[in-house]
């Protein structure tokens, strides 16, 4: 058989020469080239300022933390770099917060329209005079009156309108200072205080035109209008005339810490002197004056002892004395009338004990009597004194109530809600035979009454008036909670009485809890218009406040301060679980050292919040507390710990919401701040803010609004404080995406 393939080959190399093949390294396969990846989506919608990052070490002995946003700190408020950033802050937080715009508008009008414009305060008498404070429409600023009696008029009741009442038979009225007159030319006015001569010629009275609570003294002339030309800057509120209307008494201020530290005498027309001067870091000075106005009173504080020095207000010139001096622990308060001092002490009595004692003896405590006895389950606030009993603001069962001590007797007036706050009103008239207090629950607006402490006849003197509302369409419980140690916490709760408690309802939970300061439960005109949307509004009555006594204070403070958080905590996981509000909405709010309470709960459970707003909170608790020339810090090692104490910097490293941010998905943050606040200082929560966005997971929008006008209370106008408000809620109702029941 013929090879096919060997023939084919031979007529192929007969036609054709043999072709010669030179033999190469063959060349490596080259892949195909991938296809080009997709870019990541650029992010849509406005992008967050990002702070730049400059390294800066913060130095202490127990070791070294950088901070990259130090530079944030600028104690002049005029770095331009600064400026430019919080500026960024600001354009930001609007563009996120346009969505809301109509709805802020919406808010605003609805909180507005809860004001009455003409409002004034119930008439007090003093001197010869009935003085009051009043607000005419459409003005943001309170105007301060009186109006002369020739006959003193005592136990009547003043009804808010000074033409009615026992004002109707008074003389015409005297403006003395119109708040909106002396506001014009200033992006922020406020006044802090005013007194009066014993003869009713000259006013004092202290303004601030910044936010910053540095005061600038002023003094007028009543019968003329004029200003004087004395005049001090860089004092706090108080002052204080003696009796003979020639020496003014006021309390100044350290420039650089603003720690209250000095009382200061000026004599009308003369020079300022220095009276005292309190070198103790850790104290506080401020004044006041004896219900007998025989001395003035130097008061010393420090966060858990005290001391107070009198000043006789007929011999001003004398050198003021020591009621009792100061020792470890010993706090007390002083009133003076007839001869008698009474004294508020927590000598022997953790919640304090009401004692007298002559005038004169007071320096030794074997001299002081008891008038009113230690309770270890109420703690005594505050005290009024009369010639014809001693009236008490106490704290008892979680609430404040008024207690009223007659001849022996006593008893507490009695409240129509299960949760309530009531406040004892300390009038100027020694010789008052009613008691004269306020009672405001979260449904029912601020109410003044006053009681006839021999009948117990109660007479509505004002009720504040709130157009629109009505307290029957809503309800408030008061709830406890289980700590995780089995503590109860106590809740205070308020809705309006359609919305279901089935798990459904957005949840707002406010708190506080620290420096012993009480969460009470009182209405909130603004909060009405959550409520009425089909919001719970809940206050948590955490540890640190006193709202049980004394030890609830002491069990949220120092090495126990984290009990504060996780009561908070507890309180919310406790709303959740008895179906106050919708686990998808819960949210919580708290302002100063209550934004410390929401930056250390955020960090704890960043997954249990839907949003939080800080106001003005104190957020870097390690870095100012290192350092005393920032203001507050001195006087609140007894309150936090100093960190030079290795123990005191390792716990407040280790909750300081700065320090503990977790590379986490966080709830969406409002965090707001006054570029001139004196109490929290701008940059502690821009700096916050900064190293939230650089540290957490994005995806909630994480806001910084400042306002370059005020400081720590915000905006000084009345109506102008609303905006802020309905600017923060709008920021909820937008990211709660809650539907509206009214609709």
């Amino acid at each position: 058989m013929t090879n096919t393939r060997l023939l084919l080959f031979a007529a192929v190399t007969a036609c054709c020469p043999p072709m010669v093949v030179i033999p190469t390294t063959p060349k490596p396969v080259e892949p195909a080239p991938e296809p080009p990846k997709p870019e990541p989506p650029r992010p849509t919608g406005p992008q967050p300022p990002m702070a730049e990052m400059r390294s800066h070490d913060v130095v202490s002995p127990h070791g070294t933390r950088n901070d990259p946003y130090y530079w944030l700190r600028d104690d002049t408020r005029q770095d331009k770099a600064v400026l430019a950033y919080l500026t960024a802050e600001n354009d930001y937080t609007a563009k996120i917060l346009e969505p809301a715009k109509a709805t802020e508008a919406t808010l605003f009008t609805e909180m507005r329209g809860r004001v009455a414009e003409d409002d004034a305060t119930v008439p007090t008498f003093d001197d010869g005079y009935w003085y009051y404070m009043r607000f005419e429409s459409g003005k943001q600023y309170p105007i301060y009156a009186r109006k002369k009696t020739k006959q003193t008029i005592t136990g009547v009741g003043s009804p808010a309108n000074p033409a009615e009442g026992p004002l109707s038979g008074s003389g015409p009225e005297q403006i003395l200072l119109d708040g909106n007159e002396l506001a014009k030319g200033h992006s922020f006015y406020s006044i802090a205080t005013y007194d009066v001569t014993r003869d009713g010629r000259y006013l004092a009275y202290t303004e601030d035109t910044v936010g910053r609570r540095e005061f600038t003294l002023r003094v007028k002339d009543l019968q003329t209008g004029t200003l004087l030309p004395d005049t001090i800057a860089g004092v706090n509120g108080p002052v204080k005339w003696s009796n003979d209307g020639k020496q003014l008494f006021l309390v100044g201020k350290d420039p650089t810490t603003l720690r209250e530290d000095r009382i200061i005498r000026l004599p009308i027309g003369g020079s300022p002197v220095i009276v005292y001067q309190e070198t103790d870091a850790s104290y506080y000075v401020g004044m006041s004056r004896t219900k007998s106005k025989r001395y003035l009173m130097i008061q010393l504080g420090a966060t858990t002892e005290s001391e107070i020095r009198l000043i006789d207000a007929d011999k001003p010139l004398a050198p003021p004395r020591v009621v009792l001096p100061r020792s470890k622990d010993h706090e007390y308060k002083v009133d003076h009338l007839d001869g008698t001092f009474v004294i508020q002490t927590n000598w022997n009595a953790k919640n304090f004990r009401i004692m007298s004692v002559v005038d004169g003896r007071e320096t030794k405590r074997e001299n002081w009597k008891e008038l009113v006895a230690h309770r270890p389950d109420t703690l005594i606030r505050d005290i009024a004194l009369s010639r014809n009993f001693l009236g008490l603001t106490i704290q008892h069962g979680g609430m404040r109530k008024v207690e009223v001590h007659v001849k022996g007797k006593s008893f507490v007036v009695d409240a129509p809600d299960p949760t309530y706050t009531m406040t004892i009103v300390d009038i100027p008239d020694p010789t008052a035979k009613r008691v004269r207090y306020s009672y405001e629950s979260m449904t029912r607006p601020k109410s003044i009454y006053e009681l006839d402490v021999t009948t117990k006849q109660r007479e509505l003197l004002q009720q504040q008036p709130v157009p629109g509302y009505d307290p029957e369409l809503y309800t408030s419980e008061y709830l406890h909670a289980t700590a995780g140690d089995g503590t109860q916490v106590p809740i205070s709760v308020v809705y309006k009485k359609t919305t279901k408690l089935d798990g459904t309802a957005p949840l707002l939970v406010d708190g506080y809890g620290s420096y012993g300061v009480s969460m009470s439960a009182v209405y909130s005109s603004t909060v009405t218009s959550l409520l009425d949307r089909g919001w719970v509004h809940a206050i948590a009555h955490i540890r640190g406040g006193q709202e049980l006594g004394r030890a609830w204070y002491e069990a949220g403070k120092l090495l126990a301060k984290k009990n504060t958080f996780t009561d908070f905590i507890a309180a919310t996981e406790h709303l959740i679980a008895s179906k106050h509000g919708d686990p998808k909405r819960v949210f919580a709010t708290g302002r100063s050292a209550g934004g410390l309470l929401m930056g250390a709960i955020t960090n704890l459970r960043p997954d249990l919040y839907r949003g939080i707003v800080a106001s003005v909170p104190f957020v870097d608790v390690v870095t100012t507390m290192m350092d005393a020339t920032i203001p507050l810090t001195t006087n609140e090692y007894d309150e936090w710990g100093n960190p030079a104490d290795k123990k005191f910097y390792d716990y407040l490293l280790s909750y300081s919401p700065m320090d503990n941010i977790q590379p986490v998905p966080y709830p969406a943050i409002y965090c707001d701040t006054g570029l001139w606040d004196s109490q929290v200082q701008y940059y502690e929560p821009a700096k916050w803010v900064a190293r939230l966005r650089a540290i957490t997971k994005p995806g909630n929008p994480i806001l910084l609004d400042t306002d370059m006008t005020s400081g720590h209370g915000g905006a000084s106008g009345r109506f102008d404080k609303l905006h802020h408000t309905a600017r923060t809620y709008a920021f909820l109702l937008m990211v709660s995406d809650a539907p509206d029941p009214r609709r």
